[in-house]
């Protein structure tokens, strides 16, 4: 069940610093979650962060994409995989020194 961030959204800024799986980010008009990364912060808190600090109540559950809370924690998963692997790569190329 991945979240969706309303055209009631009024551009606050609040939601995106909170998200732990970078899926906020803004749009043409107002912030979007990326259906892809939101995990609805399963596996990060008990309740989503963005929900919680919206003062508007614009965050619903898209309709569109739809999951089971063993479906987030598998995709909870399979992004702390990636960014592990990606941070891994990071560090491997930071420790290769280029002709000088």
């Amino acid at each position: 069940m991945a979240l969706m961030i309303t055209d009631e959204c009024i551009n606050c800024d609040v939601c995106e610093p909170e998200c732990p799986n970078q899926a906020i980010s803004m749009g043409v008009e107002f912030y979007v979650i990326d259906p892809h990364r939101c995990t609805e912060c399963v596996g990060h808190f008990d309740e989503p962060q963005c929900v919680q600090v919206c003062p508007v109540s614009c965050i619903p559950i898209n309709p569109a994409h739809v999951e089971t809370p063993e479906q987030l924690r598998t995709k909870y998963e399979r992004l702390q995989r990636g960014e592990a692997s990606a941070e891994a790569a990071a560090s491997a190329n930071a420790g290769q020194g280029g002709p000088g």
